[in-house]
């Protein structure tokens, strides 16, 4: 297969676009620009019947499944955590077929029921993007690449914290598991 072509059995695969994130600021795409470019995604995978898995982290209201690992920085999960918090972004206009699968973790499949959602519809190929590029996002890929699934990665509809964990995650780990892709390329790629 070359690299201009993708999988019939593709699903788009959206990491954490939830009001929790929503405020932080993230580079080098504004948490704007990754919802924007998520929706035009969703959006044309809905319009042609494929799969759009929207994953977000929750917790038990008593925090009891929340893992608080020992750091040498302050972990964000310690911070207080808004009533919505786990909610997903509005503007991502959830419809009915959409798949929401909640998580504890950082990766998508830890714990969690994407990969049967996945195999149960034969999907082959995910179309990856969200918050954080180096964290929910490389984890969730990290796994999916452990569990057989081909990848692209969107870069301009993913961003972190730092410049430094996007550019490492998108330049030294992505291409050796996948593709990286703009969102352009990859409507143009679905539009074939």
């Amino acid at each position: 297969m070359s690299v201009t072509e993708l999988d019939e059995k593709i699903a788009l695969v959206l990491i954490d676009l939830q009001n929790g994130f929503a405020g932080i600021p993230t580079t080098p795409h504004s948490m704007e620009e990754v919802i924007a470019n998520s929706i035009k995604l969703a959006e044309t995978f809905r319009q042609q019947a494929l799969p759009v898995m929207l994953v977000h982290v929750t917790y038990s209201p008593d925090g009891g499944d929340m893992f608080v690992p020992r750091t040498d920085t302050e972990s964000t999960t310690r911070r207080s955590l808004g009533a919505d918090w786990d909610q997903l972004v509005r503007e991502i206009g959830q419809q009915g077929n959409d798949i929401v699968v909640p998580k504890r973790s950082w990766s998508a499949f830890h714990g969690t029921s994407l990969d049967m959602h996945l195999r149960r519809r034969g999907i082959t190929e995910i179309v990856l993007a969200g918050i954080m590029t180096s964290i929910g996002v490389e984890s969730t890929a990290r796994e999916a690449h452990d569990h057989g699934y081909h990848q692209i990665f969107v870069e301009d509809a993913m961003s972190d914290r730092s410049e430094e964990s996007h550019q490492h995650t998108i330049s030294r780990i992505f291409p050796h598991i996948g593709r990286v892709k703009s969102t352009e390329e990859v409507l143009s790629l679905l539009a074939r």
